[in-house]
């Protein structure tokens, strides 16, 4: 298991590529480890996270990539059940904390061109967060 990436995997790789090829490249950080789950790409200025998720370690529910394994059964179903609630701990906390995260399976990644429309979309949608935010009395008032 030490052999097992956490930053750098191909489809990470995969993602990186496409969010330059949309203008996107250097308003990110890869592997923040201050935010829960070490998000694979932190857009700061946006509020906005994309976490690339394998099949097998996350168990994306209906991929073929995402069989346990036959042996030692009691193990591994209970190690990927506890990445399964882990995850969804660590959304939870990122969405009270304000931050919009889009998550993009390791099977998805095949078809490039509809997961470059997702990732562009979601890194063009405005946050509720950009909003300029006056500093001192208004002037309105």
């Amino acid at each position: 298991m030490q052999r097992i990436r956490c930053a750098g995997t191909l489809p990470e790789i995969t993602v990186r590529r496409l969010v330059r090829q949309l203008g996107f490249g250097s308003r990110y950080r890869v592997c923040n480890q201050r935010l829960p789950g070490r998000p694979d790409l932190v857009f700061p200025k946006l509020r906005k996270i994309i976490f690339v998720h394998g099949c097998f370690w996350h168990s994306h529910f209906g991929c073929n990539l995402a069989h346990a394994p036959l042996s030692r059964r009691e193990y591994w179903d209970l190690k990927l059940k506890r990445n399964q609630q882990r995850d969804k701990t660590n959304l939870k906390k990122l969405k009270e904390n304000g931050w919009e995260v889009l998550v993009l399976w390791e099977c998805q990644l095949s078809d490039e061109s509809s997961v470059a429309g997702r990732v562009a979309r979601f890194l063009a949608g405005k946050s509720e967060r950009l909003r300029p935010r006056l500093k001192g009395p208004s002037i309105m008032a």
